[in-house]
């Protein structure tokens, strides 16, 4: 059909309503075909172009638009896209009575009259002629955005016409609405200054050297030229409510994307917190494991301190013995040594006797003299099994301080642990995968981690074998305090000394007895004291009676005071008065300290000078002076 048409090639512009009258009978008659098979419609003037299936608006736009073109539109181009244009008016009824829009015109006016955009943004520049006066490159991008700068466009392509020698050029904006706004700006400023497209096709065949430029719109996207197919291959058309709707979409569709990643997030952080819930539970498990270790490592150091002192003791009352016997048959020789003076003035034969028997008095006195050795060689080595003791006893309090800080450490090892395996899963739930800082500091924590757990590995080993040779050291101790307590319960004939034996947990009945003097005769008053006592004493032994209340201080730490609301106890401060009830609660404190699973009386070193728990050294030491003062007074 071009070909037949090529006698119409020269028309000009003033014969275009001329020409316009046979495409459209054309039309009509059906030569040119608009609607296609599947629905859509096809510009049949258009046959070489990409784009041939259109809705009813966008092919009337597009006919509309090249009718209305530029200047390098040719006549017939104008005529036939005319002729398609009044074709679709009128015979298809565009505008008037489309069928989906029949129902509400007004709609459909206000859709006819908003503009189409070519999106995402982008405006017009046309006419740019180089500037021979300067010698400038006006057809170099680098130079338009500077010119364009304020419009804050993201590029600007030019295409230049060696035909015609003049360029145009494409200016790149925002998809977002301040892209938007920046383009109407661009074009407002050409519109000032009288150089928008209504002026460029008013004067097309005089524009001279200013240039054009404009917002693009749809019958730019239609146009022919290198200007047209660059937007039909990088744009599309959309009108302002479309960008809208769009824009509402894919906020819409973010908005989800988002819900759903917080209810991941929010998911795993649930998980987390279960997690670290948890590990806490275990710490509280581990800290009342403490607990127990320290009052089992209490119980072991007292058992100990009984047996180091019924071991010294056991060796005390061996030396006695000893040096008890030497003494008897040093004193037995001494006698017969007398005796054999006062014969030396018998007869011969009575003298040979004698010193027959003085002969065998030296042998004896040898024979004691070496006992004596044996036996200063016996007292150093009490000594020197004494001075083991208290070294030993040294290495145990060293191994206890020790063993503390250990479990202070690797209480504070664990707590690292788990904190760094906290931060580890909230990186790994948290972080990216693609970003290198986080997996390569998520590599330095897990290296850390493992330090920290061959650490707590080597401290729990220590740990161990620290408590294996502190429980071994408090079993001595405690034998030799049993030892030192039998050993002072033989030695003590009078209870005023400073170093002695005091009975934790009993009462003293000197109390009752001032309080019945008060109240009953002299006769009486001891009588009435002893039933006293012995009553409260037996009230004192009973494990279900516990008149005690743990308070709490400032620094967190608890501890055990009598409740002085107890019933027994207001009871006995009623009936026997304040210093009776301070003598049983200070015997009751005494059993809840040192007997408290077995509520009876038990022996204990005591230092009565100071009124504390004597030690082993001031023990040992007090039994050899006294063991010096009794040897010289023999």
């Amino acid at each position: 059909m071009e070909n037949s048409s090529g006698e119409e090639s020269g028309i000009s512009d003033s014969e275009i309503e001329e020409y316009v009258e046979k495409p459209y009978k054309e039309l009509q008659s059906g030569m040119y075909k608009v609607k296609k098979p599947n629905g859509f419609l096809r510009c049949p003037f258009c046959a070489g172009k990409k784009k041939q299936e259109y809705g009813f608006k966008d092919l009337f736009q597009h006919a509309s638009g090249v009718a209305k073109g530029a200047s390098h539109r040719s006549a017939k181009q104008k005529a036939t896209h005319l002729a398609l244009a009044r074709y679709l008016e009128v015979d298809l009824g565009f505008g008037s009575a489309q069928p989906t829009q029949a129902a509400d015109p007004e709609p459909q006016a206000s859709e006819q009259k908003e503009d189409i955009f070519c999106w995402p943004w982008i405006g017009v520049v046309v006419n740019i002629v180089s500037d021979e006066k300067t010698g400038k490159q006006v057809t170099d991008s680098g130079f338009w955005m500077k010119t364009f700068s304020k419009y804050k466009p993201l590029g600007i392509e030019v295409f230049h016409d060696e035909q015609e020698q003049v360029a145009q050029a494409v200016v790149h904006f925002e998809k977002e609405w301040a892209g938007f706004k920046n383009a109407v700006d661009f074009e407002k400023s050409f519109e000032a200054g009288h150089h928008s497209k209504k002026e460029w096709i008013s004067k097309k065949g005089n524009l001279g050297s200013a240039i054009y430029g404009w917002f693009a719109r749809a019958d730019d996207y239609h146009a022919e030229g290198l200007m047209g197919e660059y937007l039909r291959k990088n744009r599309e058309l959309k009108t302002l409510s479309e960008v809208m709707q769009k824009g509402r979409q894919d906020t819409e569709t973010m908005v989800v994307t988002l819900a759903n990643e917080i209810d991941m997030k929010n998911q795993n952080l649930d998980e987390m917190q279960s997690r670290v819930n948890e590990k806490a539970m275990s710490l509280s498990r581990m800290l009342e494991e403490k607990d127990n270790l320290h009052q089992a490592f209490y119980e072991e150091t007292r058992k100990m301190q009984r047996i180091a002192r019924d071991h010294v003791q056991r060796i005390l009352a061996e030396q006695e013995k000893i040096n008890h016997d030497l003494e008897s048959k040093k004193r037995q020789l001494d006698w017969r040594t007398r005796e054999l003076s006062k014969r030396e003035v018998l007869t011969e034969r009575e003298r040979q006797k004698l010193d027959e028997e003085k002969q065998q008095n030296d042998e004896r006195n040898n024979s004691l003299q070496m006992a004596s050795v044996e036996q200063k060689k016996a007292d150093e080595n009490v000594l020197r099994l004494v001075e083991e003791q208290k070294r030993e006893k040294e290495e145990a309090l060293k191994k206890i301080l020790q063993l503390e800080k250990e479990l202070d450490a690797r209480q504070k090892l664990q707590l690292e642990i788990e904190e760094l395996k906290g931060k580890l899963e909230v990186m790994k739930h948290l972080g990216d995968d693609d970003d290198a800082a986080v997996q390569r500091k998520m590599k330095e924590m897990r290296e850390e981690l493992d330090q920290k757990i061959d650490d707590m590995n080597h401290l729990e080993d220590m740990n161990q074998t620290l408590v294996i040779k502190q429980r071994q050291s408090n079993d001595e101790l405690q034998e030799a305090r049993s030892v030192l307590i039998n050993a002072l319960l033989e030695m003590l004939q009078s209870n005023r000394t400073n170093i002695g034996i005091k009975r934790m947990g009993e009462i003293d009945e000197k109390a009752f007895v001032d309080e019945c003097k008060k109240r009953f005769p002299i006769d009486e008053a001891f009588v009435k004291a002893s039933e006293g006592c012995s009553l409260w004493q037996e009230n004192l032994k009973d494990p279900a009676w516990h008149p005690f209340r743990i308070i709490e201080h400032n620094n967190g730490e608890t501890k055990e005071v009598i409740n002085e609301k107890d019933e027994k106890l207001m009871k006995l401060k009623e009936e026997w008065g304040d210093e009776v009830y301070k003598t049983v609660t200070v015997a009751l404190k005494e059993l809840n300290e040192y007997n408290p699973s077995g509520r009876y009386v038990i022996n204990e070193l005591w230092n009565y000078k100071e009124g504390r728990k004597a030690t082993v050294k001031e023990v040992v030491n007090y039994i050899f002076r006294n063991l010096k003062t009794l040897k010289r007074k023999r």
